[in-house]
C-alpha cells in the first residue's frame, strides 16, 4: 500500500460529520462516503483528489513561468513519493539515484561498452537498484534515519523512473541539459508536495469535490488557451520588451 503522511482520523471525522444534502447535488461526495464505507483508505482518496491539482500547477508553472522538468508525470509522482517519506528522505533517495545513473553512464562510455540502448538501460537500473538496496540496508543503522527502513516499494519504483527519464535526456542531450531538468523537475516536485500537504486544501477537496474539480477544470481551461509571455522569457528578454 502507497501510505501518506495525510491526517486520515481528522479527515475521516469531517467527512462523517458532514451533512452532504441532496445526492444530485453531491455524487462525488457521495461515492466518496460510500468508499469510505467500504474500506477504501481515505489518504488514497485524498491523494487522487489532489493529484488534478498538482498536474494544473505543474502545467502552470511550464506555461505561465516557464520549468519544463521531466513533463507532467515524474514532477506529479515524485510529489506523491515526498508525502509517502518525508522530503528529505525523498530528496535524499532522489539525488542518489540520479548520481548513480550519471556515474554508471559515465563508466560505460569511459570503458567504452557499446550496448544498445535497452540493454545499457537494463544495467543502469541494475546499478540503481543495487545501490538502492545498499541504502535501504545500511541507513537505519548507521544514519539513524529509520524512515528508509519503512519505505515502501512503490516511491522507490517511482524515483528509478525518473533515472530513465534522466539517463535518456543525457543520451539525447546532453549533461547540464539533463542536470537542469532534473533540477527543475525537483523544484516542481517540491512546490507540489506544498500543495499536497496543504491540510485547508485536502479538507476542502474532500468535503467539496465536485466544487474542487470544477475549478481545476477552469484552471485547465486557462493555461490551455494561455498564449502570452513566460516569466522567465520576461527576464530574458527584459532588455528588449524594455526598448
Amino acid at each position: 500500500m502507497f501510505s501518506t503522511n495525510f491526517e486520515a482520523s481528522t479527515l475521516l471525522d469531517l467527512v462523517r460529520q458532514q451533512d452532504l444534502g441532496s445526492a444530485w447535488l453531491h455524487p462525488i461526495g457521495y461515492a466518496i462516503r460510500n468508499a469510505l464505507t467500504q474500506g477504501v483508505p481515505i489518504d488514497n482518496i485524498v491523494l487522487l483528489l489532489l493529484l488534478p491539482l498538482v498536474a494544473a500547477v505543474i502545467a502552470a508553472s511550464r506555461h505561465l513561468i516557464g520549468l519544463r522538468g521531466f513533463g507532467i508525470f515524474l514532477p506529479a509522482a515524485l510529489s506523491a513519493v515526498f508525502v509517502a517519506t518525508g522530503p528529505v528522505v525523498g530528496i535524499g533517495l532522489f539525488l542518489v539515484i540520479v548520481s548513480v545513473s550519471t556515474f554508471s553512464r559515465m563508466l560505460l562510455r569511459r570503458l567504452r561498452v557499446k550496448l544498445q540502448y535497452l540493454p545499457r538501460m537494463a544495467l543502469i537500473l541494475l546499478v540503481v537498484v543495487l545501490a538502492v538496496l545498499a541504502i535501504l540496508f545500511v541507513g537505519p543503522q548507521f544514519f539513524g534515519r529509520r524512515e528508509l527502513a519503512e519505505v515502501s516499494i512503490f516511491p522507490v519504483l517511482i524515483l528509478v523512473l525518473l533515472a530513465e527519464d534522466f539517463t535518456r535526456a543525457q543520451l539525447g542531450k546532453s549533461i547540464r541539459i539533463a542536470a537542469s531538468l532534473t533540477v527543475e523537475t525537483l523544484i516542481l516536485a517540491l512546490f507540489s508536495f506544498v500543495f499536497l500537504s496543504l491540510s485547508a486544501l485536502q479538507e476542502f477537496a474532500l468535503l467539496n469535490p465536485e466544487i474542487y474539480l470544477l475549478i481545476v477544470l477552469g484552471l485547465d481551461l486557462f493555461l490551455g488557451t494561455y498564449s502570452g509571455l513566460r516569466l522567465l522569457e520576461i527576464w530574458r528578454f527584459r532588455k528588449l520588451i524594455r526598448n
